[in-house]
């Protein structure tokens, strides 16, 4: 966090959307209230073993396994609004925190992000899902790198899966391949809708040498 917000923070406290509790957007007894998601494939939403995909639709994505924190409502969607379009970053924090309860990694790993369109990083001043990745990279003790860029401005404007894919057709380009090759990486978003954004992500790394690529969002639609 920056060193202004943390004064801030000091001087005007932020208030828990829960309970209005001082000191953080959401403190940890709401958000060990959120509501969890089973574990389940991401795709079809068939029952599995710690969220990994399914063996039918492993054939379709190259997420090996996607953790989401809670679902987006309530407390949750608040949360995402402040930090996407309220500059409330604290949230980023917030968010992480329940994450990473939620996450389990083995062996070694690497966690990058899912980059913001350019056009929101430029009205924000900030990629709020760099933010959320280097949060947890913290609390996991799991080394951050930024392994993605955007190759243009794309949005995703479609509600269905195909739509969105094609937007989202090789929209990203791998930074640093040599840090990531050969590696476990988790990729970090704040919201997961078809997985469309994901996947594009996650098939660029793997195609620039990653050995397996997960995904972790805080809350899926």
């Amino acid at each position: 966090m920056a060193l202004v917000e943390e004064i801030f923070n000091i001087i005007a406290p932020h208030e828990c959307l829960g309970c209005q509790k001082e000191g953080s957007l959401l403190c940890y007894d709401c958000g060990n209230a959120l509501v969890a998601v089973p574990p389940r494939c991401y795709r079809c939403g068939r029952l599995s073993e710690d969220f990994q995909t399914c063996a039918a639709c492993r054939k379709l994505t190259p997420i090996h396994s996607l953790w989401p924190a809670t679902t987006y409502r309530g407390l949750p969607k608040e949360i995402v609004h402040r930090l996407k379009f309220e500059r409330a970053k604290a949230g980023a924090r917030a968010m992480a925190e329940v994450m990473a309860d939620r996450v389990r990694l083995e062996g070694d790993w690497i966690i990058t992000y899912v980059p913001t369109a350019n056009s929101r990083v430029r009205q924000r001043g900030y990629d709020q899902a760099a933010l959320l990745a280097r949060s947890l990279s913290r609390r996991l003790d799991v080394p951050f790198t930024a392994c993605l860029a955007r190759t243009g401005l794309q949005r995703q404007v479609g509600s269905d899966r195909a739509a969105r894919r094609e937007q989202m057709k090789d929209a990203f380009r791998p930074l640093h391949p040599s840090l990531f090759q050969g590696r476990q990486v988790l990729v970090v978003d704040d919201v997961l809708t078809t997985g469309a954004t994901c996947e594009a992500a996650a098939r660029t790394l793997r195609r620039a040498g990653a050995a397996r690529v997960s995904a972790a969002v805080f809350a899926v639609a």
